[in-house]
């Protein structure tokens, strides 16, 4: 729900309640109705409070980076003059209880209504669509309430007590008898397998409150051993990613309505037991580590240690600044380790960071341990750290020195979200027109995943990568020849584990937006799950946008600098965070250049006039075929003499160039280093996306071939076309040539990866390039060929004002109707009068009707994204 000022919900719904004012005889016409509602008469407010039961109002805050950013609620009557939001849908739309605006849109007509609460009402949209992890997770207040209530403390009063049930133990401690934290025995009463049994079972206090809203059957305990019969589901501290988890579980064992009751009742407890549990902080809870003035001496030691050598003459200036640099870094680290071990886990600040609620060990080092090393204005670090902390105060020097990081810190930030939005903008502008048009295109084709690693470190484990997707073929137990997991079976958590740890799959192929074959868009079985709902994408969703919308978002988390890693990690300045995302997406020449190998074969090193040289050399029989490559000097060789290297491999430290690998390794090479860097960006900033929506947009930039020869078709040599246009044309000779026509040619062509600003300008519609960027250009060219635009995206019918070809916009469903899910029940008020409204203005085009109700029904055609289920299920909607 949210709350809407009652002046302002007047205004929104002044027709409603004219009509409703005429309709009980209140008002004679709609003239004095009106006059009654300017006049605020007190029969003006009953009228309000009937009209606003069951109409939903959407809330939307800008900026709207995600489809999050504007969601249905049911509006509540409330004195003052502010909108009212529940805490949980705070995080989806990044606002705050500081003054933030938000803008309040009625849904006026049936259909917009049945929109509002089938597909966005709040309680509907737990997961985030970019991941599919909850979105609704407690935050600050809440998650300090939940983990206040699940730790355990020795020697609390009340500890080793038995009580004969919850009731008694939870009396005694209103009585004050024992504490919310002590260890206690009590005995549970369980229904099990139809039958009352009882057992005694060890916790706190804090845990049996925590449990009760909370099902327990999600899976944290193991039921089939009977020692955990009786067990608590959540026995352990909670903090935020343990909250998560449990949100997670739910969502898949109970569904979305039942966790959005457990969600309120979580969050109504953490803000009661946080009040409880009155933490607060002073200064002295910042407490510094007795060992910090003996860990600095000892760095203080070996600093003057490196400088006598350097000083002998003993290493060079660049050698002594590496290891004082060093040194710092490992002292800090040791501070930051001692103030672990001397932090009482019952301190505040560290119950606040430890439970997620608020900071994080790297602000508490600054608070109590030592704020370290930073770096000047060129981003070379400066060797003097600063080794005093906020509790003990800098000294002027200390302070200059990072006075300048906290306002690079604020310019950044500035600079960053204009960088961002303006990367979503391009993302959108490509990626727009990509929509879920068919079931199924019946491809065979398909992309091979595998974990994706940097070095040793895991970025994503290849069972993230399989979850919410179709195999390409039927996967077979090599031993019994048994189809294991059939291509028609999306694969859930259980699949992907059954093929990754029984079977021990490393590659393995699945369908992806990247084959697939439909004519236009693309089709649900190469996209998968909706991550919203984790049931199969219904057609019709507009996964393009959501795509741009979900790599598009985090964007601004993204940092900005490109590191200086001081000669320690890779010698180069590797271009990461925001910048890096840029480069890969408009198919740009990296700034630090890999050279990569065209063939295969064996290496050796020359020096030639003050070139180095690495040169491969492929030898088969007689034939040998020997390739150059000049290496600029500072740019670190990754191959040995004598190693043997494939095409396509890097030969020096760097980032390749997309269109190398396009033009050495072909397009399915390409795809998969585009997915793997990207990932890798968001993920070393902690953002997790799934795997699908950067193949959305990849699938955007290759859309387009260039022609070679043209053979025997209409096409040109040398122009870029389709791929789609291109196949149809190359379909048509080959059944010319069939009916006997042998003479003659298909047409050859190669792949073209383009930015995504060119691809955006490349597109069929001109309206939809035309306002994107260069309009000017666009519409002149347009004139001048005499095109026509198709209207197949969603910005050229938006601008000239069509319903866009999207979501319940799609002809399939023109023509709905209402249909109970349990037809035997009485229908209830709402389903009757959005009927009776649907009824009056039916004037709809004939088609076949489509159930507009939620999963559990049989639906004939796929209902409109159903992301939302209604709130109660036994009302039959």
């Amino acid at each position: 729900q949210c709350g809407l000022p009652k002046e302002m919900a007047l205004e929104l719904f002044k027709p409603f309640v004219m009509k409703r004012l005429v309709e009980t005889g209140a008002a004679g016409n709609i003239k004095s109705a009106r006059k009654m509602v300017e006049r605020v008469r007190p029969e003006v407010w009953d009228a309000l409070e009937i009209v606003i039961k069951d109409h939903p109002v959407m809330l939307n805050r800008a900026p709207t980076l995600h489809r999050l950013g504007i969601q249905a609620f049911e509006p509540v009557l409330v004195e003052g003059r502010a909108i009212k939001l529940h805490p949980l849908v705070c995080t989806a739309f990044n606002a705050d209880f500081d003054g933030d605006q938000m803008a309040v849109h009625v849904p006026l007509s049936a259909e917009a209504q049945a929109e509002a609460r089938f597909l966005m009402l709040a309680a509907g949209n737990l997961l985030k669509p970019s991941d599919g992890r909850p979105v609704t997770v407690p935050t600050q207040d809440m998650v300090l309430g939940s983990y206040y209530l699940t730790i355990d403390k020795p020697g609390e009063p009340g500890e080793g007590k038995i009580f004969r049930d919850e009731n008694e133990a939870i009396m005694a401690y209103d009585e004050g008898v024992i504490g919310l934290h002590a260890k206690i025995k009590l005995r549970r009463f369980l229904e099990i397998d139809g039958e009352m049994r009882h057992g005694l079972v060890e916790t706190t206090i804090g845990r049996v409150i925590f449990n009760r809203p909370i099902p327990q059957d999600l899976g944290f305990v193991d039921r089939s051993n009977p020692e955990n019969l009786f067990k608590y589901e959540i026995d352990f501290k909670v903090g935020k990613k343990q909250l998560s988890q449990i949100i997670e579980k739910s969502i898949k064992v109970h569904g979305t309505a039942d966790t959005s009751v457990m969600l309120d009742a979580i969050k109504a407890q953490g803000y009661k037991y946080s009040t409880r549990g009155a933490l607060t902080v002073a200064v002295v809870d910042a407490s510094i580590p007795p060992q910090k003035k003996d860990l600095i001496a000892e760095a203080d030691k070996r600093v003057d240690t490196i400088t006598k050598l350097f000083n002998r003459g003993l290493m060079s200036d660049e050698e002594r600044y590496r290891k004082v640099i060093e040194t710092w870094n490992e002292t800090t680290n040791k501070v930051t380790e001692a103030l672990n071990e001397n932090m009482d886990p019952y301190n505040p600040i560290f119950m606040m960071s430890d439970s997620g609620a608020r900071g994080s060990i790297a602000q508490i080092r600054q608070l109590a341990g030592m704020r370290g090393l930073i770096a000047n204005t060129s981003g070379r670090t400066i060797e003097v750290p600063i080794r005093s902390n906020y509790r003990e105060g800098l000294n002027v020097l200390e302070y200059f020195i990072s006075s300048r990081g906290a306002r690079k810190g604020l310019a950044d930030t500035a600079i960053r979200t204009a960088d961002s939005g303006y990367l979503t903008r391009r993302l959108v502008d490509v990626a727009q027109d990509v929509i879920i048009r068919t079931s199924d295109c019946g491809t065979h084709e398909g992309i091979e995943v595998y974990d994706i690693k940097d070095g040793k470190e895991m970025i994503e484990p290849l069972t993230e990568r399989l979850v919410g997707r179709y195999l390409a073929d039927d996967f077979v137990d090599p031993q019994t020849g048994e189809v294991v997991v059939s291509r028609d079976t999306m694969m859930g958590d259980k699949e992907a584990e059954l093929l990754v740890k029984k079977y021990g799959v490393e590659r393995i192929k699945i369908r992806s937006v990247l084959t697939c074959q439909a004519k236009r868009g693309v089709c649900a079985k190469c996209y998968g799950a909706n991550l919203a709902t984790v049931d199969p994408v219904s057609v019709g969703e507009a996964v393009g946008i959501i795509a741009a919308q979900s790599i598009g978002e985090p964007g601004t988390q993204l940092t900005m600098r490109t590191f200086h890693t001081g000669g320690v990690a890779s010698g180069e300045d590797i271009t990461q965070g925001l910048p890096r995302v840029e480069e890969l997406f408009e198919g740009r020449k990296p700034k630090h250049l890999a050279y990569i190998t065209e063939i295969d074969g064996v290496v050796r090193f020359a020096q030639e006039k003050k070139k180095r040289l690495i040169i491969v050399t492929k030898t088969e029989g007689d034939n040998v075929d020997e390739r150059q490559y000049v290496i600029p000097f500072g740019s670190r060789v990754r191959v040995k003499e004598g190693d043997f290297v494939h095409a396509g491999d890097r030969l020096t430290e760097g980032s390749i160039n997309p269109h190398d690998i396009l033009a050495v390794s072909g397009p399915l090479a390409v795809q998969n280093y585009l997915i793997q860097e990207v990932q890798r960006t968001y993920r070393m900033q902690g953002v997790d996306i799934n795997d699908k929506h950067i193949e959305v947009i990849i699938r955007q930039m290759m859309r387009k071939v260039k022609v070679e020869d043209a053979g025997d078709t209409y096409l040109l040599a040398g122009a870029m076309i389709d791929r789609a246009e291109f196949d149809a044309e190359n379909a048509r000779v080959r059944e010319r040539i069939e009916n006997g026509e042998i003479h003659l040619k298909e047409a050859t062509c190669a792949p073209v990866l383009m930015g995504i600003t060119k691809a955006s300008l490349a597109t069929d519609s001109f309206l939809s390039a035309a306002s994107f960027q260069e309009t000017t250009r666009v519409l002149t060219e347009a004139a001048i060929k005499g095109k026509a635009d198709p209207l197949l995206g969603l910005k050229e019918n938006v601008i000239i004002g069509k319903l866009v070809p999207a979501g319940t916009g799609m002809r399939v469903y023109n023509d709905v109707e209402i249909q109970c899910q349990h037809p035997d029940e009485p229908e209830d008020g709402y389903i009757a009068t959005l009927r009776s409204m649907l009824e009056e203005g039916d004037a709809a085009e004939e088609g076949e009707p489509v159930l507009l109700e939620d999963e559990d029904a049989p639906a004939e055609e796929p209902a409109p994204a159903a992301d939302a289920e209604p709130e109660e299920e036994t009302d039959g909607e």
